[in-house]
């Protein structure tokens, strides 16, 4: 049975002197827009990623150091996809709290939660809210992955911050999304591929607009060696960006 909640866990609250952030209006339409395409959204990435998305999310949660009996951490989890594989890493003895904004994903994640039947995939705990303020104490988690959503986050530091937070000394953050390329030519073939593959698919879903703003996402981003660089401001000892996807995707670990 799925573990849905829109509340901190009771399992483990955070301290009581931290406060709570209110998003900014930015936050607010980026949720809205996560909302409206929770849908399609499983749909449209095996799709527009010829099922290679599933390969991708598999180096990630390997790269994150995930084992048996692990308590770990998805953020910007959406419809739960690393923290199904993230259950299979720890096992039945293990926990996966998963960590969004945006409930219609949440929902999506733990429907598709009922209807699995592995007994791993009970240890999945759903919880909205946001990633600039875990609802968690320090030193809480074995490992902490984060695919497809850094980049959607307004503040990207405090986010890194709070990830660092609540991971345990010497364990790792792993964190999926598009490359920003410095490499003129991906970021070209990049451009091309999402004006005139990604968004005509997504039209023919009722979600061209929701998906035109994938180009300018990417552009706002940091490439791997920013990424690095953000990661050890925000407290990690460590960090190393990987290309892979033949660089239109990249994956950041950093150790705390």
């Amino acid at each position: 049975m799925a573990t849905l909640q829109f509340t901190p866990p009771s399992w483990r609250h955070r301290r009581e002197s931290r406060t709570i952030l209110t998003p900014a209006r930015c936050t607010a339409e980026r949720q809205a827009l996560f909302n409206r395409i929770a849908p399609v959204y499983d749909n449209l990435n095996d799709l527009l990623s010829l099922g290679s998305h599933r390969v991708w999310k598999r180096m990630s949660v390997s790269w994150s150091g995930a084992k048996e009996g692990d308590t770990v951490l998805d953020v910007c989890c959406g419809s739960g996809d690393l923290a199904f594989l993230l259950s299979e890493k720890v096992g039945i003895s293990g926990k996966v709290i998963a960590f969004d904004f945006s409930k219609e994903q949440l929902q999506i994640a733990a429907s598709r939660q009922r209807e699995r039947s592995r007994a791993c995939y009970k240890n999945i705990e759903w919880i909205e809210g946001d990633a600039v303020n875990l609802p968690f104490s320090d030193s809480s988690f074995d490992a902490a992955t984060i695919g497809y959503g850094l980049r959607n986050v307004v503040d990207r530091k405090k986010a890194l911050e709070e990830m660092c937070r609540v991971l345990k000394p010497g364990t790792k953050l792993s964190v999926l999304d598009f490359n920003k390329s410095t490499n003129p030519l991906t970021s070209s073939i990049q451009d091309w591929m999402i004006d005139n593959v990604v968004v005509p698919v997504a039209s023919g879903y009722g979600l061209a607009s929701e998906y035109q703003y994938l180009k300018n996402s990417i552009k706002e981003y940091l490439t791997g060696w920013e990424l690095e660089k953000l990661a050890l401001q925000a407290g990690f000892s460590e960090a190393k960006h990987y290309e892979i996807g033949t660089g239109f995707m990249g994956n950041l670990v950093a150790t705390r």
